[in-house]
């Protein structure tokens, strides 16, 4: 889908099937480490929303609040037994939101690349469609199941499999910018970027791996606020002017 095209359901809503990416940092709060219920909370509330329109919600969170496998956290640990480590944050952290998203009466099931039984189902695609289908938010856990990759390259593998209609990344700041908006108060905010600027000005949006494969595969990204309360829903709605979307 180009910068240009939006696609319209039936329901009024421009997309149908979302993927939200959130990092485990914001999940953080103002803490300095692990979760803030608070922030989980509100995270359940903004989802809560959107499923109320008839959205078809996945969601991929990360694990940095926990346990970073590329940090200086993981000190001269071997690499893939770090991101191993990593994995495991990022099942704590869905089960986290899960019990929050529950508690608004939210269905809600995780399903991991890593076999936890006791915690989550295994990550079946078609099983995942079909929650999805029902109105169940699913909340895929434990990134690709393999070392060497982000939760990016999760967040985008997931999307394409579930055939979503976009990415929505979750992010602290109104999207996109030309510079770290904290350190360049000059920085520009794009409305609209391509994947290709993306990877060329090294912007950070999403690994380059996971940006690339949503470049192959045409599936858009916006980049937005979580922070401003009814974002997620502006989003899905179409409105104009939040965060950025990233495409051809």
């Amino acid at each position: 889908m180009s910068i240009s095209e939006t696609k319209t359901t039936a329901q009024g809503l421009t997309y149908q099937r979302v993927l939200l990416k959130i990092s485990g940092e914001a999940l953080m709060g103002e803490q300095n480490y692990g979760i803030d219920v608070d922030v989980a909370r509100s995270v359940a509330g903004e989802i809560k929303a959107v499923v109320d329109l008839g959205v078809q919600v996945a969601v991929v969170v990360g694990g940095g609040n926990i346990f970073r496998g590329v940090s200086n956290s993981a000190g001269n640990m071997d690499r893939s037994a770090a991101d191993y480590i990593g994995m495991l944050a990022t099942v704590m952290n869905a089960v986290v939101l899960q019990d929050a998203l529950e508690k608004l009466d939210v269905h809600t099931r995780v399903m991991s690349a890593i076999d936890i039984p006791q915690l989550a189902e295994p990550f079946i695609r078609r099983r995942a469609v079909r929650h999805l289908e029902k109105g169940r938010v699913v909340i895929f856990a434990a990134g690709t199941g393999n070392p060497y990759f982000t939760t990016d390259s999760a967040a985008a593998l997931r999307a394409l499999e579930i055939k979503a209609d976009i990415i929505l990344k979750a992010t602290k700041v109104d999207g996109v910018y030309s510079a770290d908006p904290v350190k360049d108060a000059s920085a520009e905010l794009y409305n609209s970027i391509t994947y290709r600027q993306v990877l060329e000005q090294r912007l950070g949006v999403m690994d380059a791996s996971a940006i690339s494969l949503c470049m192959d595969n045409k599936l858009p990204i916006v980049v937005f606020n979580m922070r401003k309360p009814g974002n997620i829903q502006r989003v899905v709605s179409g409105e104009a002017g939040v965060g950025t979307v990233v495409g051809f």
